[in-house]
């Protein structure tokens, strides 16, 4: 298939960035070692930005009142592995959103009511590890990091 047959889901992605200049990072419920960004579809109906706010309070449960959009990047692309097809989609277009957040670190929430993560922790960005990622999102993560903070993974 050429790359304008594939059918991508789009989807939204949080960089939380606390006063310390950490990004937020969390760790995938019964994967030990993997650590992403929250991150999900945008529904029929939404703007990249309301996917956003509902995101962030779905899997983290962090209100629209404790972060600021500082900044958006995007389209970046990947392809599932392996020719794999997800409801009907190929891969995943994304939009990443760069937040200051200005709550505190106990309004940080993962045992949500159809919990996505197991634990969260603070990183700098050039501590990221993309072998913390699967082998499909590392050149979009890789590109995420240049962009937003020049930062090599």
């Amino acid at each position: 298939m050429s790359e304008t047959e594939f059918i991508y889901r789009e989807n939204v992605a949080a960089i939380l960035r606390n006063r310390r200049g950490e990004i937020l990072v969390c760790e995938r419920l019964g994967n030990d070692g993997a650590w992403q960004f929250p991150q999900g579809g945008i529904d029929a109906g939404e703007t990249p930005e309301q996917a956003l706010v509902r995101e962030v309070w779905e899997e983290i449960g962090v209100p629209v009142e404790d972060y600021t959009l500082v900044e958006r990047r995007g389209p970046y692309r990947y392809l599932y592995e392996n020719g794999k097809i997800k409801r009907g989609h190929h891969g995943k277009v994304q939009f990443y959103f760069l937040c200051a957040f200005t709550g505190r670190d106990d309004a940080i929430d993962v045992a949500r009511e159809h919990p996505e993560f197991q634990a969260y922790r603070w990183v700098e960005p050039a501590q990221f590890d993309a072998r913390w990622l699967p082998a499909m999102k590392r050149a979009v993560y890789a590109a995420v990091f240049a962009d937003f903070f020049g930062v090599k993974i």
